[in-house]
């Protein structure tokens, strides 16, 4: 009998001494990307591979060449977001931006060159600074092919109809 509350009382102490904590999960902190950044980026550098694409006048395939409205409505689509094929649609497309909202990958709306009713032109931002961005777009001016321009120049800013985020949801 002894022996047997000898060896009740031991298991009694052992368990006492085992102390019962949760198992916390390990926190792990990752400096990576949110997935609309690495596609606003990936956005960029696939427009990127169409630079010195001639203009062509309502083109949208890169073997012929693009106009702005075919060259963004293009390089969108390469990333399943469907976009209007004019630009004079635009005019009504997305919530205006504030200058130091404007990202990469937004999409730059400027009015004709006569008609300021009328939207004449598109470009995607591939260096986001408020007005002093840079963007890519299918200009028919003197280079007449897919190009990268400052929109701090009179001949943009004074067109600058607004800036719009089609990748947020």
């Amino acid at each position: 009998m002894r022996s047997a509350l000898y060896i009740a009382f031991s298991a009694i102490i052992f368990c006492s001494c085992i102390s019962f904590t949760q198992k916390e999960d390990p926190v792990i902190t990752k400096t990576e990307k949110t997935k609309s950044s690495v596609e606003r980026d990936s956005i960029i550098a696939y427009a990127k591979k169409y630079l010195g694409t001639p203009y062509v006048y309502a083109g949208n395939d890169p073997k012929k060449g693009f106009d702005c409205s075919g060259f963004v409505s293009y390089v969108f689509k390469n990333f399943n977001v469907t976009l209007p094929r004019s630009s004079n649609s635009y005019k009504d497309l997305g919530v205006a931006l504030d200058p130091e909202d404007f990202k990469v990958g937004d999409i730059l709306v400027f009015y004709g060159y006569k008609d300021r009713t009328i939207v004449g032109h598109l470009g995607i931002i591939c260096e986001a600074n408020g007005m002093h961005s840079k963007f890519i777009h299918a200009s028919s001016g003197k280079v007449n092919s897919v190009t990268i321009t400052d929109l701090d120049t009179e001949h943009y800013t004074k067109r600058f109809y607004k800036c719009i985020d089609v990748l947020s949801k």
